[in-house]
């Protein structure tokens, strides 16, 4: 089944992980891959120990596309495009694929729509496949069996508060 977990408040990425540690933990297999993420998430660390969980290498550091040069953008923009196609195979063999940020990086141009609706439209009928992000293209919206929406209702960045390590990222 395909499961969104989309909206403008936190856990999205955290719900998607969560869901990777209960899945491995039942013994299946596992591929993350992360979108327009650096290395620096502390989520990483700990699936990456999983024997059962294959993260996908990121960038070192990534910046918002909106900070992003065109030189910069165009790197992220095959680097992101290899990614998912490297997902998009390990996928296949995998239980489970959580494409993380996946909805940022099409809304960002990053990552073309019809290769994620492709791969979603010929996967293998067993594969449960999670997209996290804002702003779900009604596509994905049509095509998932779980959609989860994270609202915000309050959050400290809107006060000025930095998104901290170990909470945030």
């Amino acid at each position: 089944m395909l499961h969104i977990y989309c909206g403008d408040g936190k856990g999205k990425t955290t719900a998607a992980m969560g869901l990777a540690i209960r899945a491995a933990g039942h013994g299946r297999k596992v591929v993350v891959a992360q979108f327009l993420k650096g290395d620096n998430s502390g989520e990483r660390v700990i699936l990456a120990a999983h024997p059962n969980i294959q993260c996908l290498p990121v960038p070192e550091t990534m910046k918002f596309t909106f900070e992003m040069t065109e030189e910069e953008k165009e790197r992220a923009w095959q680097e992101t495009a290899d990614s998912f196609d490297l997902a998009a195979r390990l996928g296949r063999e995998a239980d489970l694929l959580v494409l993380d940020e996946a909805c940022a990086a099409i809304s960002t141009g990053m990552l073309s729509l019809n290769r994620v609706l492709d791969f979603l439209d010929s996967r293998p009928p067993e594969l449960e496949v999670v997209i996290t992000g804002r702003d779900p293209d009604p596509e994905l919206l049509d095509r998932a069996d779980y959609v989860t929406e994270m609202r915000k209702v309050k959050h400290p960045f809107d006060h000025g508060q930095n998104a901290r390590e170990g909470v945030e990222w």
